[in-house]
């Protein structure tokens, strides 16, 4: 069977309780069509990145799922029918990860990302900021000393 990711948001306003309990309904749904969770991760109430429905935040859940398609669409219909959910996302993939999502993991658990060994200022890495009582900048080496006369 095909593995898939699968991410929801509920409404903000209900309480962790009530989303487990919605998480276990698509759960049962998955269950019910042959398929099955590999993990289920509750990743809390989030910011949204914008307003969808009058809602600011809402509660995330991963699922890892190995379902056949059929199994999707009827959860996929489900969550249309469901006031509760406020988006939903599914992907499919070659392999489900194991261990925690990078959501759940620790900053220092994930290693360096994007920086390197450049300090923190990409790739254009000159140095912290200059103020104005530091004085006159050096000459670079291509530039003539006397103003550009020859």
């Amino acid at each position: 069977m095909p593995f898939y990711e699968y991410v929801f948001i509920a409404r903000q306003d209900l309480s962790p309780a009530q989303v487990d309990t919605l998480a276990d309904t698509f759960t049962a749904i998955v269950t019910e069509k042959g398929g099955a969770v590999k993990k289920r991760e509750s990743w809390g109430l989030r910011n949204l990145s914008f307003r969808i429905r009058k809602n600011r935040k809402g509660h995330y859940v991963l699922f890892n799922l190995d379902a056949p398609p059929a199994a999707i669409v009827e959860m996929e219909r489900n969550m249309r029918l469901n006031e509760d959910v406020i988006r939903f996302l599914t992907v499919r993939v070659e392999t489900l990860e194991e261990g925690p999502s990078a959501v759940l993991q620790k900053r220092d658990d994930r290693g360096e990302r994007g920086f390197g060994d450049r300090g923190g200022f990409g790739d254009r890495d000159r140095g912290p900021p200059r103020r104005r009582d530091d004085g006159p900048r050096e000459p670079r080496g291509d530039a003539p000393m006397d103003g550009g006369q020859a």
